[in-house]
């Protein structure tokens, strides 16, 4: 019964070692134990400022990439369109030229036809030309083989050409 009812000296001497302990606390165990706690606590707002800018930095990193990413795909897509510009201009240029070389190769052939229709023809007039002359020189010496008919041949020529 003593312990529910205590008696003065008792509680004279729980409170003076309750004193004691929370002086003996205070000077040597509160001042470390509260700079580590306010030290732990440091750190740790440290480190949630740190994730947070690590946060904002990853953030601003990923907006920066994005932009990288697009000014890539931009400058891919203006390439391409200048490589499509420069296969059709080759593309037009080899047409160009392909068809030049083509209408000079007709023009030659048909400069090459009209000089062989040229020489083709002049090589058959002059042929009809020596048959016919070969033709009237058998006539004539047919026809001209005595004296009479000579002379009444040269009169008919000399009427047609006084005529003309």
């Amino acid at each position: 019964m003593q312990l529910i009812n205590p008696g003065f000296g008792l509680i004279f001497w729980m409170t003076l070692a309750f004193l004691i302990v929370l002086f003996v606390l205070t000077k040597y165990a509160w001042k470390p134990i509260l700079a580590s706690l306010k030290e732990r606590e440091d750190s740790i707002e440290d480190a949630l400022q740190a994730a947070e800018e690590a946060k904002k930095e990853m953030a601003a990193l990923q907006a920066k990439n994005e932009t990288l990413l697009k000014q890539a795909r931009e400058e891919r897509d203006i390439m391409l369109a200048d490589a499509r510009k420069i296969k059709e201009q080759i593309i037009g240029e080899a047409r160009e030229k392909a068809n030049k070389e083509a209408s000079i190769i007709v023009e030659d052939a048909r400069e090459q036809i009209n000089s062989e229709k040229q020489a083709a023809l002049i090589e058959l007039k002059n042929l009809i030309a020596t048959y016919s002359i070969e033709i009237a020189e058998k006539v004539l010496r047919q026809e001209l083989s005595d004296s009479k008919k000579q002379q009444a041949f040269v009169d008919k020529l000399l009427k047609e050409t006084q005529l003309n």
